[in-house]
């Protein structure tokens, strides 16, 4: 987590970097995620004045680095594995444009956003690339290296970049287990957090390949916020959604040490028969992949997301997770 000075004190109340504190009573440390949010827009702008090679410094200063290195699964001959989305055009580029919006899909019980319970988007500090460790410190989650990113368009501007949303993204670790909800780790808060789409409509994260549990497909779920001022609330979700992961990949990652349980759990499932994929396979869902067990995979899915249309996606107390 990164470490703040203390607040400067202004006639209007206490201040860091020229911004009202979001809460005067707390530290700077403890302002929550739109504060976060604010100082990463305002280092990005210096990033812009500056150049990239000192700004890209500047950027990197004020994303938390986790505690720790997250343990690295082996197996010996696991083939490269490269693929793309097996939807009906499965043959075009990752690139390519999708043939429609985004699904909107259920946020499931364990959300961590408010919505049924423990809200995550309160703590400062998830604002953050590298959502392998908790939050201030705790357990980093262990498992194959995985870095997923979204690629995301605005339907309503022509598919342009749509730079600016704010992208909060979780999902289960190896053992199949949530942060802040699963026995044992109500506590932590790994495998969470929250990205502003640059230029290019992008964010990108840094974690593991979750496990599979019984009666779903592997998945990570994300819900897109139109600003970043947004994030404060889950009813401002614009889009509510979850990628899911190639079966070869996934394969290959249960056949190594950590993921016990996750080969039967994937062996009974598909796709098809998915409460959440089920609909169409998760032909607009499943990310285009690349690396392997040994190395770790990088995931990427291009999301259309249409704001003409209403969100019927979010949260729920129990069901498809």
């Amino acid at each position: 987590m990164s470490t703040f000075p203390d607040p400067t004190r202004t006639p209007d109340g206490p201040a860091y970097e020229g911004r009202l504190l979001d809460r005067p009573e707390e530290e700077v440390v403890d302002q929550g995620a739109p504060f976060d949010i604010r100082t990463l827009m305002t280092r990005r702008t210096v990033l812009s004045l500056v150049g990239l090679g000192a700004g890209g410094a500047v950027l990197a200063a004020c994303t938390p680095i986790a505690s720790g290195a997250a343990s690295t699964a082996t197996s010996s001959a696991v083939p490269t594995v490269t693929s793309t989305p097996a939807a009906s055009a499965s043959s075009a580029p990752a690139s390519a444009v999708p043939a429609a919006e985004i699904p909107d899909e259920t946020a499931g019980p364990y959300p961590g956003d408010g919505s049924n319970g423990p809200d995550a988007l309160t703590d400062s500090g998830i604002v953050r690339q590298d959502i392998r460790s908790s939050i201030g410190g705790g357990t980093t989650a262990a498992g194959v290296p995985l870095t997923f990113s979204l690629n995301l368009l605005d339907m309503a501007n022509g598919d342009a970049p749509f730079a600016g949303v704010a992208v909060y993204a979780w999902h289960c670790d190896a053992a199949g287990g949530y942060s802040m909800y699963s026995s044992g780790i109500q506590g932590e808060t790994y495998l969470r957090g929250v990205q502003v789409a640059d230029a290019d409509g992008r964010v990108s994260f840094t974690s593991v390949f979750p496990g599979c549990y019984s009666g779903r497909w592997p998945h990570i779920h994300f819900e897109v916020y139109p600003s970043a001022a947004a994030v404060t609330d889950a009813a401002n979700a614009i889009a509510t959604s979850q990628l899911a992961l190639p079966q070869s990949a996934c394969e290959a990652v249960y056949a190594t040490a950590g993921y016990d349980g996750s080969a039967q759990n994937l062996a009974q499932t598909s796709l098809s028969s998915d409460n959440v994929f089920g609909d169409d396979g998760g032909a607009l869902q499943i990310a285009a992949l690349t690396g392997d067990a040994a190395s770790g995979f990088t995931a990427t899915l291009t999301v259309r997301v249409d704001t003409r249309t209403a969100p019927t996606g979010g949260s729920m107390g129990g069901g498809p997770r």
